[in-house]
C-alpha cells in the first residue's frame, strides 16, 4: 500500500467519530476526590496558538478526562501563545495554585528553554507534578516543488529547502538537530506562534519543508498528501530497548526514522555529538511529547486521582478507538510512571548540553 493510500484510509476513519467517545459521563463512586472535583472546572493552559498539535491533543483528551476524573469536572482549554510557549508557561508559574484546577499542557517547546537556561524562563519544570503525558512523533514532509520524492532526494533538492518553526531552543530543536545529523542544507524561518500557523505557511507556499506531530499530521496534513501537495519523508523514530533512537515511530511505521534516513543518505549509522544531542532532545520531545504539569505543591491525593483517571482512560475502548484516529494510537501515561524519568530527561549530560548551546548560538543566534 502506498503512503497516500494508507493515509487516505486513516483519513476516512477520522470522519467516523464514535458516539461512545463523547457519551454522557459514567456514574462515579462518591469518593473524597469526587466530592472535591464535582461542579468544578479545570483550566488547561495551552501555551501555543490554536490549531497546533498541543491544542488538538488537549481538545481530544478533554472529554475523556471529564468522563474519568472522579466528580466529572469540566475541562476548559485556554490558549496563551507567545514567546515559543514561554509566556504561557510563565503565566502558569505565576498564577497556578496547588488545587489541581489549573494544568499546563505543553511540549518540549517549554522544556527545552528550561534545560538550556534561557533567561526568559521563570518556571521550574523539574519541580512540577505530572498529571499525565502522551507520546507523539513528528513527520517531516516536503512540497513537490522541491523535486524531493523520497529521503535519498534530500541530497540534491531542486530548490532551497525552507523550514518554518516556532523557536530553535524549543520543540523545533530535535528537528533542527535532525538536519545536522543528516547534513541537510535547510533555511529555518523561526518565530511562528504555533505549528498551526506553520502548517498554513506551508500550504501558502511560504515554506516547503515542514514538520507536524502526528495529531496534526493525521488530521490536517493527510489531505495535502492525498491531493499531491505534500510528500512525507521521515519521522523522528522511537527508542529501542537500549534507550537509543533507532526504531521507527510506532504509529508511522511506513516511514524511515532519522536513524534510517542517515543510513539511506550516507550509508552508515549516525554517530557523533549531533547524533547524541538529537537522541537526548528527541527522547524528551517525543517520549513525553504532550505533558500536563501541576503546581509543585499539589496534594498527593489530587495527583493520585489523575493517576487513577489515566488508568480508567486507558481501559476505555472509546479512547482507544479515538486515539487511533486522532493521535495514531499512543496510550496515555500516568504521572506516577512519567514523573521520575521526565525529571531525569530535564537534566541532560554536560557534553550534550554544551553542543546544543553552541549550535543554537552560532547558527540560530540564540543568546544565553
Amino acid at each position: 500500500m502506498s503512503h497516500a493510500q494508507m493515509l487516505r484510509t486513516r483519513r476516512r476513519a477520522l470522519g467516523a467519530a464514535t458516539v461512545a467517545a463523547f457519551a454522557a459521563v459514567a456514574a462515579q463512586p462518591l469518593t473524597a476526590s469526587a466530592q472535591y472535583f464535582a461542579g468544578k472546572e479545570i483550566e488547561v493552559v495551552v501555551p501555543f496558538a490554536e490549531g497546533g498539535a498541543t491544542d488538538v491533543g488537549a481538545k481530544f483528551l478533554a472529554p475523556f478526562l471529564e468522563k474519568h476524573i472522579a466528580g466529572n469536572p469540566r475541562m476548559r482549554i485556554k490558549t496563551r501563545p507567545g514567546g515559543g510557549s514561554i509566556l504561557g508557561a510563565n503565566w502558569f508559574e505565576a498564577n497556578a495554585k496547588p488545587d489541581g484546577l489549573t494544568i499546563l499542557f505543553t511540549t518540549s517547546s517549554t522544556s527545552h528553554p528550561y534545560i538550556l537556561g534561557r533567561k526568559e524562563v521563570k518556571y521550574d519544570l523539574a519541580k512540577k507534578r505530572v498529571a499525565y503525558s502522551m507520546a507523539f512523533g513528528p513527520v517531516l514532509y516536503t512540497s513537490p516543488a522541491t523535486g524531493v520524492k523520497s529521503v535519498k532526494d534530500l541530497k540534491s533538492p531542486s530548490t532551497q529547502l525552507v523550514y518554518g518553526g516556532i523557536a530553535a531552543a524549543a520543540s523545533d530543536l530535535p528537528v533542527l538537530l535532525s538536519f545536522e545529523v543528516l547534513k541537510l542544507d535547510v533555511k529555518a524561518v523561526l518565530g511562528f506562534t504555533g505549528r498551526g500557523p506553520v502548517r498554513l505557511a506551508f500550504e501558502r507556499g511560504e515554506t516547503n519543508f515542514d514538520s507536524q506531530f502526528t495529531p496534526v499530521f493525521l488530521t490536517q496534513v493527510v489531505p495535502l498528501v492525498e491531493s499531491g501537495k505534500a510528500i512525507p519523508l521521515y519521522s523522528g523514530g522511537s527508542l529501542d530497548d537500549n534507550g537509543r533512537m533507532t526504531q521507527r515511530d510506532h504509529v508511522m511505521k511506513d516511514l524511515p526514522s532519522v536513524y534510517e534516513a542517515h543510513k539511506i543518505l550516507h550509508g552508515s549509522d549516525p554517530s557523533g555529538p549531533a547524533w547524541d544531542a538529537f537522541q537526548t532532545s528527541a527522547a524528551l520531545t517525543f517520549t513525553y511529547g504532550l505533558t500536563a504539569f501541576l503546581h509543585e505543591d499539589t496534594p498527593q491525593a489530587i495527583v493520585d486521582e489523575f493517576n487513577q483517571a489515566v488508568d480508567r482512560i486507558n481501559q476505555d475502548a472509546a479512547f482507544h478507538a479515538e486515539a487511533k484516529k486522532v493521535t495514531g494510537g499512543y496510550p496515555l501515561t500516568s504521572g506516577a510512571k512519567a514523573e521520575k524519568p521526565l525529571r531525569a530527561a530535564l537534566k541532560p549530560p554536560a557534553p550534550v548540553l554544551a553542543y546544543m548551546k553552541e549550535l543554537l548560538a552560532s547558527k540560530y543566534n540564540v543568546k544565553f
